[in-house]
């Protein structure tokens, strides 16, 4: 490589860098035309076609990263993630598989973790969408174990085990979520709507209190609340049946 390319590579990954996708894949591209044997200029590419909706290019792009690199672990989940958005789960289990197989012996980073925690969810809400509920949960959960510390996963756990009936479970996931991060209001609001629907009013009111210190504009904190100090609220409805906002 010479000089000229090397600046074409630098500039390109500035660009990539600073999120200027448009200004990067002219230069990275310019990068191609002198030879294609950098692992990492696909990479970035891929990354690109994925962000502007190329779920198509941003796949040939991380499979060619790969080609030239078989151990590039970011390539790699980047690919799970994009065979999952054209819904080619086989394809996106089998790579996760080859990803799994080469750092199960290490302690894998946390970030290498919340990717493919997110592709569990992801394929969750596929299941979902599917109507197969007991897969959607399956996959939550190995989500949840990758990543505990999502409390946006173990809220979704958590609504999954009380659309299931599990209200028990549906608790406890939603208890782990707002403890894990008390400012996550959808934590709050979702335990207390299952609380108001549990009869539980006082724990339910202080949920709705602590929601609206964070967040006083909250509609449905407010409304709940509403219904706890009315005279409908002292009837003290079955486990439940409290309204989704």
């Amino acid at each position: 490589m010479d000089d000229h390319d090397r600046q074409l590579l630098l500039l390109g990954r500035e660009h990539f860098e600073h999120g200027e996708y448009e200004k990067a894949e002219y230069l990275l591209r310019q990068v191609l035309t002198k030879g294609d044997r950098f692992a990492d200029v696909h990479h970035m590419l891929g990354i690109i076609a994925h962000n502007g909706g190329d779920f198509a290019k941003a796949e040939s792009c991380f499979e060619r990263a790969i080609q030239l690199n078989p151990n590039y672990t970011e390539a790699q989940l980047n690919l799970m993630v994009t065979y999952n958005e054209l819904g080619k789960y086989d394809d996106a289990r089998r790579v996760y598989t080859l990803v799994r197989a080469r750092t199960q012996p290490l302690e894998v980073d946390p970030f290498i973790k919340g990717k493919i925690a997110n592709m569990h969810a992801q394929v969750a809400q596929a299941y979902l969408d599917a109507g197969m509920r007991r897969a959607a949960v399956v996959e939550l959960e190995k989500a949840v174990s990758l990543s505990p510390d999502f409390a946006d996963l173990r809220v979704r756990l958590g609504l999954l085990y009380r659309d299931s009936g599990d209200l028990a479970q549906a608790r406890r996931e939603l208890e782990a979520a707002r403890n894990v991060n008390p400012k996550y209001t959808q934590a709050r609001l979702s335990l207390g709507m299952l609380l108001l629907g549990a009869g539980e009013h006082e724990a339910a009111r202080r949920e709705f209190d602590e929601l609206l210190k964070l967040e006083p504009e909250n509609k449905a904190a407010a409304m709940y609340l509403r219904l706890i100090h009315s005279p409908i609220g002292s009837s003290r409805p079955p486990a439940g049946t409290a309204p989704t906002p």
